[in-house]
């Protein structure tokens, strides 16, 4: 695995299946924030996922901590509207985590307060625009990181 991609608490499952294709094709692992907004086998998660689902690595966990606990992330990266760094800027390392709000809300303040700054990451938008969509959201920072490491294949 290259990196870790983390959805805290996803509402909408055409994105997460979008992700899940997603993460096959990138060799990133797929974690998943209960409560989940969404039965895993839900015909639109399916077909947005294709079959791709057998392709990657998803887990489902209770909370974030123990995500955090079982993976061992190095740096956990949150993309936030609310971050003062842009994505492009950081430097990723094999093995960090991108994390990822629910679609409706974004990561709740209490999480973004538990980071230190430079971990909250934003892609820039014109003004007056609220959010992209997660699954663009998840693409664009996934290929920035790969890109920084020739896309070459997972460890």
């Amino acid at each position: 695995m290259m990196f870790h991609i983390i959805l805290y608490q996803p509402e909408i499952p055409p994105n997460t299946g979008n992700i899940i294709r997603l993460c096959a094709n990138t060799g990133t692992s797929l974690h998943l924030i209960q409560p989940l907004g969404f039965d895993l086998g839900e015909k639109s998660l399916r077909r947005a996922g294709l079959d791709y689902s057998d392709m990657t690595r998803t887990r489902v966990f209770a909370t974030l901590d123990k995500c955090l606990e079982m993976c061992n992330p190095g740096t956990v990266y949150a993309i936030t509207t609310r971050g003062r760094h842009c994505y492009a800027d950081a430097r990723y390392k094999p093995g960090d985590a991108l994390l990822f709000g629910p679609e409706t809300r974004g990561l709740p303040d209490g999480l973004l307060g538990s980071l230190p700054d430079k971990q909250l990451l934003r892609i820039p938008m014109l003004g007056g625009n609220r959010s992209l969509n997660l699954s663009n959201c998840v693409a664009v920072v996934t290929y920035e990181a790969w890109r920084q490491h020739g896309f070459s294949p997972a460890p």
